[in-house]
């Protein structure tokens, strides 16, 4: 029992949940995993950027990579950031500027139209990339790319830029991801 538990505490952590451009932190994919952090014990914050996708798509890049550092740096421990879409695109520009313990990003832009800088992770941190083969927001090859690159691991998924029919094979994938980085640490 006590070994039990010092396992569940070592899996302990905070997760940064980053939703997309036009959406909420009760978005779908965004409120699943959250969930499924929070049964495994992870404390969770979703991150609010509604107020930033008023200035626009490229406009609103900044001010998410300054939010997601802002909530790094309030995190006891480096955190494991999750995010979809822009959300995703934002979390891993924000890896580069503030330790993370991990990037589990979903439908991922390689780079957003006026945005100067196209999308980078800090090396060395674990990460995985999941997207979706008919995702007609982001194209695919982008982001294939850019995982090939990097030789990062990259789930491609029969499935559109939602994700939606997809939800139970990323939130198997998330759990395993969170189990890897708890054998890590």
């Amino acid at each position: 029992m006590g070994a039990l538990h010092v396992m569940e505490t070592a899996m302990r952590g905070r997760i940064i949940l980053s939703h997309g451009s036009d959406s909420s932190p009760d978005a779908t994919k965004v409120s699943a995993l959250a969930a499924l952090a929070g049964s495994l014990g992870w404390d969770t914050l979703r991150t609010d950027h509604r107020s930033d996708d008023a200035r626009g798509l490229a406009g609103s890049v900044a001010p998410r990579i300054a939010r997601l550092r802002a909530s790094v740096e309030a995190s006891a421990a480096p955190p494991v950031l999750v995010g979809s879409s822009l959300g995703a695109f934002a979390a891993g520009l924000a890896s580069l500027e503030v330790p993370v313990a991990g990037l589990f990003l979903l439908a991922t832009p390689s780079a957003i139209p006026g945005y100067a800088r196209p999308l980078g992770l800090r090396e060395g941190v674990p990460a995985l990339l999941v997207h979706g083969w008919r995702d007609e927001v982001c194209p695919p090859g982008g982001v294939q790319a850019f995982a090939a690159r990097r030789r990062l691991p990259l789930l491609m998924l029969d499935d559109d830029h939602r994700l939606t029919d997809s939800l139970d094979m990323i939130a198997a994938q998330f759990r395993h991801f969170l189990a890897t980085l708890a054998v890590a640490a």
